[in-house]
């Protein structure tokens, strides 16, 4: 694979290889200099977030308890002790 050129000029071939190293990073994709020029990459990237928006509400997040991990450290020592 060779190096994208600059990011004004890159193909969509390009941004879209670099595409989930950017969502990796949390930056604001949209403030990309590709996706500012291109209507084609910007509609995929509205499809992308419309599919993790949904996937989302399928799989909320659910947050642990506070004592979790106080948890889970007493029943090591416990187990540990025996």
């Amino acid at each position: 694979m060779t190096a994208p050129r600059d990011r004004e000029t890159m193909s969509c071939e390009e941004f879209q290889a670099l595409l989930p190293e950017l969502i990796g990073t949390g930056e604001d994709i949209n403030l990309h200099p590709h996706i500012q020029t291109c209507e084609l990459c910007r509609a995929l990237l509205a499809d992308l977030e419309t599919i993790a928006e949904a996937a989302r509400q399928l799989f909320p997040t659910v947050e642990p308890p506070d004592d979790l991990w106080d948890s889970i450290e007493t029943a090591i020592k416990e187990e540990s002790s025996k």
